[in-house]
């Protein structure tokens, strides 16, 4: 999810996950960077390699104050990774035939919002101009929402009682309303809720073991899993139990790098949508002045530029306590990374925070560029 960057200084009490005997990776030292120079909690991430195999990295400390080592393929909130797996589901209903990405949502779900004009596939790639609800939730006193339980309906609700910000399919802008609408529209269609389908359609299907969809009421994270940390207006707060409902469709899935890996592999070697589906969902817009440079948005994954050359697929995720980044190159070689803190929460100014963000996206630049 997107979220404004906050600035705030702390410390961290912070260790490697590699051995002292062993010379750290360059993945390693990355992550090191992350969380000493960079000030996040911790970091954790997975490099897949085109042959299947894994290597699992960690640093920092799992629980601030304390030397606590950082789980290797711990649980974090995935935050809009989301999106990619609900994008894949309506992805696999249309490849049904029970979904045609042209048609406007108005027919599949009546007087769901205002415009009549705006289509399934302007939800799945941000050109539907529909306000983005979480902008509008108090976020900002995050502690005052925190536990709070919201039905879909409310944030269809909260998106639809404000302006919108652009003509249907005039241009790129991010709103988690349009996955809101997703959501709803693959429950009316399959008679069964969005989290089942989720876990049935793909989850299960890759054996995504360490992936699930919180249940209704579901604050805290099942497995092994790090704290993840968020400034409220009580200061720094351990933010790991909360109530996810006001991601939904839009961010709600709990996984692990290793799983972000499994999930965007296996999409896109096409083991979840038949080729038809799939190159519509490679069909990008410009997503200039809204995400980081030179990314495209197609229908519910992104495409980014790498310094080696060639591209990369995924999506990303920010939520209170965890951000992620990642993706997969044409090679089958994958590469997430998770953070226990959104960038902003321990940097002390806007520029600090920034470097901090790009400090992500480098560790994923570099490992989908070969790092080890």
């Amino acid at each position: 999810m997107k979220k404004t960057l906050v600035g705030v200084l702390a410390t961290a009490m912070l260790f490697t996950g590699t051995a002292m005997a062993t010379p750290p990776s360059d993945v390693q030292k990355q992550l090191d960077g992350l969380t000493k120079q960079h000030e996040f909690p911790a970091a954790l991430a997975t490099i897949t390699e085109g042959n299947g195999r894994t290597a699992a990295y960690t640093s920092g400390t799992s629980e601030l104050g304390k030397r606590t080592a950082v789980p290797r393929n711990g649980q974090v909130r995935a935050g809009s990774n989301t999106k990619a797996f609900v994008a894949t589901v309506v992805m696999q209903l249309v490849g049904e035939g029970k979904v045609e990405l042209d048609k406007p949502i108005n027919h599949y779900l009546p007087g769901a919002i205002k415009d009549d004009r705006i289509t399934v596939r302007q939800l799945l790639n941000h050109t539907s101009g529909l306000a983005n609800y979480t902008n509008y939730l108090g976020l900002e006193k995050f502690e005052e929402v925190r536990h709070r339980y919201l039905e879909p309906r409310e944030l269809l609700d909260i998106g639809n009682a404000h302006p919108v910000t652009n003509q249907p399919g005039e241009k790129f802008k991010y709103s988690n309303t349009n996955y809101v609408l997703l959501g709803l529209l693959i429950q009316k269609v399959t008679g069964r809720p969005v989290a089942e389908n989720v876990d049935q359609r793909i989850v299960r299907k890759l054996n995504l073991n360490d992936t699930y969809w919180p249940g209704v009421g579901e604050q805290g994270i099942r497995g092994k899993h790090p704290h993840g940390y968020a400034k409220t207006g009580n200061g720094i707060e351990d933010v790991t139990e909360l109530d996810p409902s006001w991601g939904w469709a839009a961010g709600q899935i709990i996984s692990t790098t290793k799983d972000l890996n499994a999930f965007y592999r296996g999409l896109l070697k096409g083991d979840l949508l038949k080729k038809a589906q799939l190159d519509e969902m490679k069909k990008t817009v410009d997503t200039a002045g809204e995400m980081w440079p030179g990314v495209e948005y197609g229908l519910g994954i992104a495409s980014a530029p790498l310094s080696c050359g060639g591209r990369s697929w995924g999506h990303g995720g920010d939520i209170h306590g965890y951000e992620t980044r990642g993706g997969v190159t044409d090679t089958g070689r994958a590469f997430s990374v998770a953070v226990t803190a959104l960038p902003g929460t321990f940097q002390d100014t806007q520029e600090e925070a920034g470097k901090a963000h790009e400090a992500v996206l480098a560790t994923v630049d570099a490992a989908l560029c070969g790092a080890k």
